[in-house]
């Protein structure tokens, strides 16, 4: 496809915040106006409205449930947010009455689907995909509405109808081959006919056409799937903060926003804790080297994060500090375990029979021991299966001792090149030593981009701020 720089094709996603109300939508209009008229072919992607998502999960475990008078209640109530957003977005009686006709048509039907569900009082993954789906396809039609009514030429299209998943239902896997062919044949024309189309997030369909949610939370990961799919020149997240920041501010309060990061660096901060973009979102963008944006609907005069393929080390490499809660440290122990291949790999197998994510691994070089952390909520599955899997090596004593303890968290430390800087682990460590705090566990991955590690859940914010010192430091040296 040729570009110009006088017409970029740019793909914008809002989230829920973004989309929360009256106000909110007709600022996300703005912007997608702004970037219109500046002559950009311009792809809009949207979250549900903040809070719907919620409630459609309520909807679908009173259905469930059995319980008709909560499902009913619940729709009722996310009809009367949409019906009063559209009653002030739009002003136009033809569009508003059409606009309000589409969202009724809507959730009738959710009314027939949650109506059948009660009766047999079981919500399958399948079934549950469906229902969430309907908070992206209602705000769409809000927006599209709006810009309707405003003047242009704008429709809401469900994903569903481009975006081709497996069916691993409530976190589907895209195929991205017959995606772009779909995305490419009903996209592409719209907006070289400079037509704003508003495309939900968040959702797809199997080859069946049956619909899929790419998990929660991945209103990004549409967005970088429809962009990567036009081979958009940049791709904007507009959320409600300015940018990706250099810690948590409730934490530290002089956080501030980081000017630029790679792929590499970003996927490591999604991973360790950082909230702002889904894990998956750079993905689809990597092999096209496009350019993605973290910006504040709210402050849009700001420019936010920059992501992008390069690496640009900064001096003292740290760039953000991370941390993640609600996590365990599971131990296997034993004398017997020095030398017997498989150990670690059964170990490990265990682990995933119990469902349960490893965020990192660490083994002693003597191999008497093994740790590595998941999330708490599968603590008890985990080392029940290890248990199992090892019960023999238990019995002979060659394995001591399979435990675990709940007050931890993960902090992290991210930047480009920390592996090859010398001194950067000593900082790391002696910045908290000098804030007395213990490590219990360090671990830093082959990607250069990141140190990880494992301290009390009482030093946790201790941590945070004395690594976020060193960011502070460099600033100033800087």
């Amino acid at each position: 496809m040729e570009k110009s720089r006088s017409s970029n094709l740019l793909t914008i996603k809002f989230g829920g915040t973004s989309m929360g109300g009256h106000d909110a939508i007709r600022q996300v209009a703005r912007i997608v106006i702004d970037h219109f008229e500046q002559g950009h072919r311009v792809l809009t992607v949207v979250s549900a409205m903040s809070g719907v998502t919620d409630l459609l999960k309520q909807t679908a475990r009173a259905s469930g449930d059995g319980d008709e008078a909560a499902h009913v209640a619940t729709i009722g109530e996310i009809r009367r947010r949409h019906q009063e957003t559209i009653e002030q977005l739009v002003s136009d009686a033809i569009i508003k009455r059409d606009a309000l006709a589409d969202i009724d048509g809507l959730l009738d039907g959710l009314i027939q689907m949650c109506h059948s569900i009660a009766i047999l009082r079981d919500v399958t993954p399948r079934g549950m995909d469906l229902i969430m789906s309907f908070g992206e396809r209602l705000s769409a039609r809000l927006l599209a509405a709006h810009l309707k009514d405003a003047g242009y030429q704008s429709m809401a299209i469900d994903a569903t109808e481009l975006i081709v998943t497996d069916d691993n239902f409530q976190d589907a896997a895209p195929y991205m081959e017959e995606t772009t062919t779909k995305v490419r044949t009903h996209l592409i024309p719209l907006l070289e006919q400079r037509k704003l189309p508003i495309v939900t997030g968040y959702i797809g369909s199997t080859r069946k056409g049956i619909v899929t949610t790419l998990g929660r939370g991945a209103s990004d990961f549409s967005a970088a799937i429809l962009g990567a799919a036009i081979d958009t020149d940049e791709l904007y997240i507009y959320t409600d903060v300015d940018g990706i920041m250099t810690t948590d501010p409730r934490i530290v309060p002089t956080a501030r926003v980081i000017p630029t990061l790679s792929y590499g660096e970003v996927g490591e901060l999604a991973y360790f804790g950082a909230k702002v973009l889904h894990p998956k979102t750079v993905q689809p963008m990597i092999d096209r080297g496009s350019t993605v944006r973290v910006r504040n609907t709210f402050n849009p005069a700001h420019m936010g994060t920059l992501i992008q393929p390069q690496s640009e080390i900064t001096e003292g490499a740290v760039k953000a500090v991370t941390v993640i809660k609600d996590v365990s440290l599971c131990s296997v122990e034993g004398r017997g375990m020095v030398g017997v291949p498989g150990m670690a790999g059964r170990t490990f197998l265990a682990v995933a029979r119990a469902q349960a994510s490893m965020y990192l691994i660490s083994q002693s070089s003597s191999e008497q021991s093994m740790c590595f952390v998941i999330p708490t909520g599968r603590v008890e599955a985990t080392l029940g299966s290890i248990r199992q899997e090892l019960v023999k090596e238990i019995e002979r004593r060659d394995i001591d001792r399979v435990w675990a303890r709940d007050d931890v968290v993960i902090v992290t430390t991210v930047g480009a090149g920390m592996r090859g800087m010398p001194g950067v682990a000593a900082r790391v460590c002696g910045a908290l030593a000098n804030a007395g705090v213990n490590i219990l566990v360090i671990a830093q991955g082959s990607s250069e981009y990141s140190i990880s590690l494992v301290v009390e859940a009482q030093d946790s914010n201790r941590a945070v701020q004395a690594l976020h010192n060193l960011i502070a430091e460099v600033r100033e040296v800087r």
